[in-house]
């Protein structure tokens, strides 16, 4: 199961819980077809403890970003005014847990006396959750981290980041364009960062007729850490943000 950890406990250790062996003992000696079939309760145990545990959150912002944003950039800075902003609006703060950028979100909706959220995922070089997450879970399989991020939040603002953030991008981005969840606010924190590859879906994407000018409209573009919790909550249907 996804391993929880709050400010006022421990982490449930998850080494143990999510080992490649756990549900093939040797003693059986399971074949791969009975292995899946026990994987796919590992995956529903994943899912139940997420919304059990994300229930009652309340209204909600996931922040995408860099693990690798450095503490004293102007990135984590406005990371941390991001959800610093956001708490004080009445959001909790969603983040993949880690450092860099999402660290700094984190740290914001601490500071704004907001909840701090971080959903992370057991990677191979994973440093852990970071010390301003106040409810933390730990997943195994992306997808159904990803599904928390979807389920439990009203917008996303994304600050610059590599693969991992681009495919949460995109995935909220496909999901909204698909009509497959209600519609919600995806903003682009830095302009200098995202701009190319807003040109590109522009010109190349759109420009060629693999998607419409209206899905490219579903994106917004920001420098202002101010202006991305505005549109957020503007979209939500609140006049202006604190």
């Amino acid at each position: 199961m996804a391993a929880i950890r709050n400010r006022r406990g421990s982490q449930q250790p998850s080494s143990e819980l999510l080992a490649p062996h756990e549900y093939h003992p040797t003693a059986f000696n399971l074949s791969h077809q009975s292995t899946d079939a026990w994987r796919v309760l590992r995956i529903q145990a994943e899912f139940v403890e997420g919304f059990g545990a994300l229930a009652e959150l309340g209204p909600a912002v996931a922040v995408f970003g860099s693990a690798r944003t450095e503490p004293e950039s102007d990135e984590y800075r406005q990371g941390v005014e991001v959800g610093r902003l956001l708490a004080e609006s009445g959001y909790a703060v969603i983040t993949g847990g880690g450092p860099g950028a999402m660290e700094a979100a984190n740290r914001g909706a601490v500071n704004g006396g907001g909840r701090s959220v971080g959903l992370g995922i057991e990677l191979p070089f994973e440093q852990g959750l970071n010390e301003f997450v106040d409810l933390g879970l730990n997943f195994r399989y992306f997808f159904a981290r990803k599904t928390m991020f979807v389920k439990y939040a009203q917008g996303f603002i994304v600050l610059p980041g590599g693969f991992g953030t681009m495919d949460e991008l995109f995935e909220a981005l496909t999901l909204v364009q698909t009509k497959k969840v209600t519609s919600f606010p995806i903003v682009l924190l830095g302009s200098s960062y995202w701009s190319g590859l807003v040109d590109w879906l522009r010109t190349s994407v759109v420009g060629e007729g693999k998607a419409a000018e209206r899905d490219l409209a579903l994106l917004s573009v920001t420098d202002s850490p101010a202006e991305a919790v505005q549109i957020i909550h503007t979209a939500n249907g609140l006049r202006s943000a604190p």
